[in-house]
């Protein structure tokens, strides 16, 4: 009996011991597979985007003396938001580089509209004239407004704009992003109201991307952003809170906007060139329209 005992005391040691190894040999096997620490949130690659596109814009104010424009229309009262004056600066009309003659006109031509600067076609073309690209066209997100939207509204379709790294499926078939929204500050002006986005001091103007945000959301057209029926959003999600004497911009140069995971502009999960927190803000009775 005891001599029993001891034997199966001893299966018992062998069999723990064989089971010990072999978790051993498989902790072994894996381990040049495991991932000890988990890849980094989307939310990182889309601020490497906003630093890439940073690092591009401070090259484009070094060669043209300033930041692009984003204001709603260009010089001819034509719809040429924010966002794709930035893409025209980021990679001229064309994808093949800003043209420094460029007065940022929706159609592409010259000041006095005589020649058409993107255009191989023209006799003037000279690419000696063109900056860039200045992001790389693989990694821009480069989209067309009619392969994000079904229905461009009064905006041309064929226009470009650089697009987040959210991508969902479009009625074109491609997956893209949201367009980043893109507005440059107005050193002239002196005031950041949060409680009228319509003053005309303000250093940034809600409306340069505002017609833009009127085309709703791709996947649900008649879903409107927050940021779109409540201007007042932009100027908090803005405002430097490290400054309590007066309402200041975080940032007086230019601002970045991502919608973030969700597709909509002026909630919690967007993301900004600069650190920001949510914040909660009633909507008015009035909407922007």
């Amino acid at each position: 009996m005891k001599k029993s005992g001891q034997n199966s005391t001893y299966k018992k040691i062998v069999i723990v011991t064989i089971a010990i190894s072999l978790l051993v040999l498989l902790f072994f096997y894996y381990l040049p597979h495991i991932n000890w620490f988990p890849p980094p949130g989307i939310s990182v690659k889309q601020k490497a985007q906003f630093n890439s596109i940073s690092a591009a814009m401070e090259l484009f104010n070094f060669e043209n003396n300033g930041y692009p424009p984003s204001e709603a229309m260009d010089l001819t009262g034509q719809l040429y938001c924010g966002s794709m004056k930035l893409f025209e600066a980021m990679m001229g009309q064309d994808l093949l580089g800003y043209n420094k003659e460029s007065v940022f006109r929706s159609d592409g031509m010259k000041e006095d509209g005589t020649i058409k600067l993107y255009s191989k076609e023209t006799e003037e073309y000279d690419p000696n004239v063109r900056i860039g690209p200045l992001l790389q066209i693989e990694h821009a997100n480069a989209y067309r407004l009619k392969e994000i939207y079904e229905d461009v509204g009064p905006f041309d379709g064929n226009s470009y704009v650089i697009c987040d790294v959210y991508p969902k499926k479009r009625h074109s078939g491609k997956k893209t992003g949201m367009p980043i929204l893109y507005y440059k500050a107005d050193t002239s002006h002196t005031e950041h109201d949060i409680n009228n986005p319509d003053n005309p001091k303000n250093i940034y103007n809600y409306k340069d991307n505002h017609e833009l945000l009127s085309l709703g959301v791709p996947w649900k057209p008649n879903e409107k952003h927050p940021l779109f029926t409540n201007p007042r959003i932009f100027y908090e999600m803005t405002k430097d809170r490290n400054v309590s004497t007066a309402s200041k911009p975080v940032r007086e140069a230019y601002i970045l906007i991502s919608a973030g995971k969700d597709g909509l502009y002026g909630t919690a999960d967007d993301i900004c060139n600069f650190e920001w927190k949510y914040r909660e803000i009633e909507n008015p009775d009035k909407t922007k329209d």
